[in-house]
Order: structure tokens, then sequence, then C-alpha cells
């Protein structure tokens, strides 16, 4: 059967609420400050709504995760219904499990024998509530039913003297106190005169409800059969006609029907709720309650403290999924895997953008002690760190994502703060092994991918490897050098030095020399007399990691080049880079060379070795990071962009970022 070109003609719409036409309604204004009494019907409402009902010793499970998350009221069963849930409530109670700041609602039909052997399984527990139900909207009244208003009327207050009648009799046996929870069942199709009449006589037969033993009324949404905010209308007619309201608590019970479960939930407390019921992640009959966890998380991201604690959210996530035996989404808010991960590049740019910001920001107020670490974050309203996640999984690369995502994944795992346009460079290339593979690139792949492009590595991953160097002064006069240098500094970029470098070469060992005004120029300068290479140099910058730490602290360069009548790309995309990392500047930036180099070779075919390098059995031959054992060095710094690291025409600027 299709869908009804005209569905006015099977579909009635929801009724107006009887406000009179001069009453402005309160809760539109209203703002939520504090949060509401929580009450987890995941032992009831949600238990009833499985395939396979709980066992008692998975109910106990969730029942103490309930307990540690900081419900102090908790629905635990229908006593009445099983021997088994009754069983359930008396374990609990005489095993020590419920805290004394916890009370145990259980729930009841408005049926004589079934409300005893209710009162009957609470017997010696602290505090108890009594949930107390039955269906009074026209639909049941008048089909399930049967009954007129008058007989509605008098089935629920006989049900309300005998539930007082026998929890006086228990509170004197065993001390037990108790409160009445009265559940107007499909509250939302009810009309609300009736459900303010029904409310009204209930009260006054129960005649005990005080400011400080207050009566708790049940506004079920059994079935969510209008907008939110028709919900919030009816709160806040039975709110402001309820008699003795200073008595009284006022509990929403949303369902998810329409899917605005959370909206209703929240417009309900605005409209004048005190308390809400629900269960963890929405379980449910049907499309299921409210999600407590997304309620109580929304209220968090405002600044309100929800009395409840979620900072271990993926293992509450994963105990009341099995539990339940049921999943989630990947996109359900707060509790799905991807809900804090972005894949569009320009969400990652916003977020790698707002991170570091925040940083400098938090760094900032650390400094000086004044000022708010506020959370402000584009896209991401909550830190997942509150909720114990971290920030690996803020970005995901795939062949959707951008520049700024690659980079971020690089900066945090390998605290590389790669230069933009050498960005664009590398993110060609895990674009194209994304769209190869047809999947996501992994932190793992993208750091390998990483590695594998700029040879970074103890062992030879492309035809070039620097194995070690030393560096001569040559007098400016004869060219001729000197003994090695123990003391080159960044600081004397003027000073004319010859390169030698012990290198591999296409599998096979040899020394390279060259002449230049500081390492970078002399390095060049040998790749091109002992390998006929002529190369040029573009973009450059310079980066310390570990700095906080000087004994582990690296000197990291980045270095572009480029072949001669060719000139780097605007935008860094087809731009070659190079990458070196040491604990020594100038063998950082030797090694940046070699990695450029190894990209700009490609197959072209290279000159015969001079002569066969073969290792000197000298002291000062050792590798690049430690040929300066037992020389005592003068102190060296990463230079600044106002230091020149060239000579005579060469314009190449070496950054540090700290």
């Amino acid at each position: 059967m299709p869908m009804l070109l005209d569905p006015a003609t099977k579909y009635l719409p929801y009724p107006a609420v009887p406000f009179s036409p001069d009453y402005a309604r309160r809760w539109p204004t209203q703002r939520t400050t504090s949060s509401p009494i929580w009450l987890s019907t995941d032992l009831r409402d949600g238990n009833q709504a499985l395939v396979n009902p709980m066992s008692n010793a998975t109910k106990l499970e969730l029942f103490r995760e309930l307990i540690k998350i900081g419900f102090k009221e908790i629905e635990v069963a229908y006593p009445s219904a099983s021997e088994q849930e009754f069983q359930f409530v008396r374990s609990i109670i005489e095993n020590g499990e419920v805290p004394d700041n916890v009370s145990l609602q259980v729930i009841s039909p408005a049926r004589p024998d079934l409300i005893a052997r209710s009162i009957e399984s609470l017997a010696g527990s602290r505090h108890a509530i009594i949930h107390l139900y039955n269906a009074v909207s026209p639909v049941f009244r008048e089909v399930v039913f049967r009954n007129t208003k008058e007989q509605t009327i008098d089935l629920t207050l006989n049900a309300v003297l005998l539930v007082k009648k026998l929890t006086e009799e228990e509170t004197a046996r065993s001390g037990t106190r108790f409160t009445l929870n009265y559940c107007l069942e499909t509250f939302s199709q009810t009309e609300p005169e009736f459900a303010v009449e029904l409310g009204n006589r209930v009260l006054e037969e129960w005649g005990k409800a005080s400011p400080t033993d207050k009566m708790i009324f049940n506004l079920a949404a059994t079935v969510e059969c209008a907008p939110s905010n028709h919900y919030a209308d009816m709160v806040e007619y039975f709110s402001t006609h309820i008699k003795q309201r200073d008595s009284v608590i006022i509990s929403v019970h949303p369902h998810n029907d329409r899917g605005t479960a959370v909206a209703a939930a929240e417009l309900g407390l605005l409209a004048g709720g005190d308390r809400i019921e629900g269960c963890l992640l929405g379980n449910g009959e049907r499309t299921g309650n409210v999600d407590l966890i997304t309620l109580a998380l929304n209220m968090y991201s405002q600044g309100i403290s929800p009395g409840l604690d979620f900072s271990h959210l993926s293992d509450t996530v994963a105990l009341v999924c099995r539990c339940n035996d049921m999943q989630i989404p990947v996109r359900y808010p707060y509790a799905g895997q991807l809900v804090f991960s972005a894949f569009a590049g320009t969400h990652q740019d916003a977020i790698k953008k707002g991170l570091d910001m925040q940083a400098k920001r938090w760094s900032e107020i650390d400094r000086t002690g004044q000022g708010i670490k506020y959370w402000a974050m584009p896209y991401i309203p909550l830190d997942p760190k509150d909720l114990g996640y971290g920030y690996e999984n803020l970005i995901r690369v795939s062949s959707q994502s951008g520049k700024a995502g690659t980079a971020y994944v690089i900066k945090q795992n390998m605290q590389l703060d790669i230069p933009r346009r050498m960005q664009v460079s590398f993110y060609k290339v895990v674009q194209d092994e994304s769209e190869r593979t047809g999947k996501e690139m992994t932190v793992a792949s993208i750091t390998s991918a990483f590695k594998q492009t700029y040879f970074l590595d103890s062992k030879p991953l492309g035809r070039l490897f620097l194995h070690s160097y030393r560096l001569f002064p040559l007098s400016p006069s004869t060219r001729e050098p000197s003994s090695p240098m123990s003391d080159y500094s960044d600081d004397e970029p003027q000073s004319l030095i010859r390169f030698e470098g012990e290198m591999t070469v296409d599998g096979e060992k040899r020394t390279i020399r060259g002449d230049g005004h500081g390492p970078v120029l002399a390095a060049l300068d040998a790749l091109r007399a002992d390998l006929a290479l002529e190369l040029n140099i573009g973009e450059s910058a310079g980066q310390t990691i570990n700095a906080d730490s000087p004994a582990y602290a690296k000197a990291v360069t980045f270095l572009e080049m480029y072949l001669p009548g060719t000139s780097p790309s605007k935008s860094g995309a087809g731009s070659v880079w190079g990458v070196g990392i040491s604990y020594d500047v100038t063998a950082s930036k030797c090694r940046a060379v070699i990695s450029a180099t190894n990209k700009l070779l490609g197959d072209r075919s290279l000159p015969r070795a001079r002569k066969i390098f073969s290792p000197r059995p000298t002291a000062s031959n050792v590798d690049s990071d430690s040929w300066l054992q037992g020389i005592k060095l003068r102190a060296g710094r990463i230079p600044s962009r106002s230091d020149q690291d060239v000579h005579e025409g060469d314009t190449t600027n070496w950054a540090t970022t700290a």
C-alpha cells in the first residue's frame, strides 16, 4: 500500500494545549542552569525491550555501573512480573549492594495483588519508590479498558489508597521509607485538563505530600506523538495547574518515536520538569527511551555539571552494549566511534588550527596565571579527553581529506610541524595511496609513507645514503683544508668550508667532497662535483623536537629543492622536499639535502666513483651524530629566520620552530 497523497484523511494532528488566550508560555524564555534528578530505568524499561532479557547476574553488573556513574535513583525491576525479578530486588537489598544514598524504584500496575508483591520486594531498603501506573488516555480508556473518566479515577484512587496502607505497614515493620511515583501512562495522548484533574485527586488521596517529603508525578510520553514543543506545553500546563506544587516532583519520561526524545526532555525541564527518567544509550521499547548519556553531556558541554560521571565513556558504552546485546551507530552522539572524527579537509584544517591556537592560549594562561582555559574548538563541542578519549581520533585521513589532516597526524605522532607548502606536497602522496587502496589511511600507514617518502631510516632507503661527514675550514686564499672543524656553528655562515661525506651510492660506498659557504652549499657542491647533480634550493625551515628535554632534543630540517630550469610551485603541489633529523643541527641539514636529492634523482645514471671509499682509522671519522665525541664544543643554536646560512648569493633562510 503506497503512502497517501493526503494523509489528513487518515491521521489527526495533535490538539492544542488549552492555555487561556492571554497566557504567556514560560518555557521558551527559560534556561537550564542545574542538573535534574536522574532516574535510570535501564534495568526495567530497558530490560523489558530486549529480545533476550538480562539475567540477574547481568543486571547486577549493570546496576553496579549505574551506581559508579552516580545515579541516586534506579528503577530495578517489575517484581510482580516474575520470581526472577522479585529475587533480584531482594538480592541487592540483602547483599548490601545498595548504598545508603541510593533509592530503589520498582514498577507496579494499579492492581491490588501486584501492588502487594511489589511493596514486599522492597522490605528492608532504606528508601524505596513505588512506581504506580495506569494508562489514562482516551484510546486506552475507551478501547483497551472500556472505562469512563470516572471509572478511571476510581481505579486509580483505590490503588493509591492500597499503596498508602501497605507502605505504612511495611515502614512500621522494617523502617523502609516510601515515596509514591504516580505515572499517568500515555500522558502525551491524554487531555491536559483530565490529567490535571486526576493528578489533583491522587495528590489529595495520598495526603502525605509535603515540601520535605514530595510525591512524584511521572508525565510519560509513552508514545511520542507530537513535536517536542507540544510536550513542553503539556508539562507546563500540568506544572502550573497541579496543586501543592512545592510538594510535587514532576518527572518527565519521553520516548523517541519521533526521534526527538532528547529535545522533548530538555524542553520538558524548561517547562517545569524536575526529574528525568530514561536509559543509557536510549534503550527501550520501539524506538527507545530518552538517552541519559546524551542529555547529561549536552548539559556538561554548556558548563552545567550533570552529577553523572562519564569519564570513561567508552568502557560504559561497551558494558551497556554487552548487557543489552546491542550495538550503536558509529555516529551516535558522544558515544559513537566516529563522533569526534573529521575526514573532510576543510574540517580538518579548522580543527588543526583550533588545536594550535588553543594550545598557545592555554600556555599563556599557565604562564600568567590569568584567564580561563575554556574549550573553543571548531566542529568539536566537547573536549574528548573529558570522556576518556584522546585526540588521535580527531582527524582521520582518506582520499577526501586534505593537507591539514595529514599534517596533524604527522605532528601528533612524529612531533614534526610540516611547512604549509610541504603539507600540500606530502598530502598528494597520501591521497594517491588512499585512492589506490580505496581505504582510509591509518596513522601507521601515514607515518610509514612519510618515512619512505623522505628516506627517514637508519638504513639506506634510496639510492643515496649519508653515513657520516666531516667539515674542514678552508683558507680563503689557498682554499686548502686544515684540521676537521670541532666547533662549527651556524652563527658563522660566512665561513668557507669543505664537506667530505662518506656515502652509499647505488649500493657502493664512496666519498664525495665539495666546498661552499656553510655545510648546505658545500654538500650541494659535493653532489655536483662527484655525482654531476646540479640542484637548487627553494624554501626551508627548521624545528626542534623534545626541546624541553635537552638530552633528547633533536634538530629537524625541512628543505625544498629543484632542478635547474624549473621552479618550485607556488602552492607546493609537486614540489620536492627533503627531511633531516639529528641531534646535531648541521647533520640534520646535510641529511635533508640527501633526502631531497633522492627524490630528484629518479633513475638517472650517476658517474663512477673517483676512488673507492675506505674507512680511515681516525678518531674524527665516526657517525655524523657522534663525530664530535670527546671534543669540547661551543654551544650552538638553531638559527632564526633573520640568520643567513649561506654567503654570496644564496638566500636560504633557516627557520626555528619551537
